[in-house]
């Protein structure tokens, strides 16, 4: 009896707090939905009584949504790209060879991601001023690049490290180079944490917000975070195409989230290794 009272409290406080995180991400979704009437109305709608797609339609009529679209999809696929790519090639170095400074190495990395965002804003905005790379999309990139390698560094460790060097060695002696027995064997075997790192890149490089306001001024350079400020004027918040924009923006990473949620947890088991 303990343990189904134990249970069943667990499971409540589960509910509740999916409840607690999820609430928002409702809110938002059917204010996008409601007419001007009920979304100013001091009576809480919780359901839309007459639901509308003209929040919508501001949005898709908006020229600079599709040019913010191009411009967050560009940032977003080049810091993907860079960031697995050198995390990887870091991951397999610290892992396989044995350096000079390879702790500090590592120590740093850890030091990096302690580092409050708005504390290196500022120092961020005059380094890549100095190159001319500030108010353009290369500069957020490799800004984003700062954020993400640490963590794909960290995380790539870890499943490189799970890899038995033998397997690598095996390889060799088989004949492979290297270069072979890295691609053909070790590679395959990182697919979850690949993945894990790509995803984690992109939501950083899609949603984020402060950097992107401090280094885009020009209306042609700016992303989707940056674009929904439109909304925001000195009469009000136009809330309805606010929410229909942000229901917009959180799609595509929701639906690459789902598409790719097999192959992490299956991942994890795809390269066990039997003896």
């Amino acid at each position: 009896m303990n343990q189904k009272v134990s249970r069943g409290l667990s499971t409540f406080a589960g509910l509740l707090v999916a409840m607690v995180w999820l609430f928002p991400i409702y809110w938002m979704v059917i204010t996008a939905f409601k007419p001007g009437a009920e979304q100013q109305s001091i009576r809480p709608y919780f359901f839309p009584v007459h639901p509308t797609l003209a929040n919508f339609r501001v949005v898709v009529d908006d020229p600079v949504f599709w040019r913010a679209l191009r411009n967050s999809a560009i940032v977003a696929a080049g810091t993907v790209t860079f960031a697995v790519v050198v995390a990887l090639l870091a991951a397999f170095a610290v892992c396989r060879f044995r350096f000079g400074g390879r702790k500090p190495f590592l120590l740093a990395i850890l030091l990096v991601q302690l580092v409050p965002l708005p504390a290196i804003v500022i120092p961020v905005f005059l380094t890549l001023s100095a190159y001319r790379l500030a108010d353009t999309l290369t500069g957020l990139v490799i800004s984003y690049l700062v954020f993400a390698l640490p963590f794909g560094v960290w995380t790539l460790r870890g499943f490189v490290d799970g890899i038995p060097v033998e397997l690598e060695e095996a390889a060799m002696v088989d004949g492979c180079s290297r270069l072979t027995a890295f691609r053909k064997v070790v590679l395959p075997l990182l697919a979850p944490g690949l993945i894990a790192t790509a995803i984690y890149t992109t939501i950083l490089a899609w949603n984020e917000f402060l950097l992107a306001y401090f280094l885009i001024s020009s209306t042609d350079e700016q992303t989707l975070p940056l674009w929904l400020t439109h909304f925001t004027l000195s009469e009000g918040v136009r809330y309805g195409p606010l929410m229909a924009g942000s229901t917009l923006i959180t799609l595509p990473v929701v639906v690459l989230f789902m598409a790719v949620q097999r192959q992490i947890t299956g991942g994890l088991t795809a390269g066990a290794v039997k003896g």
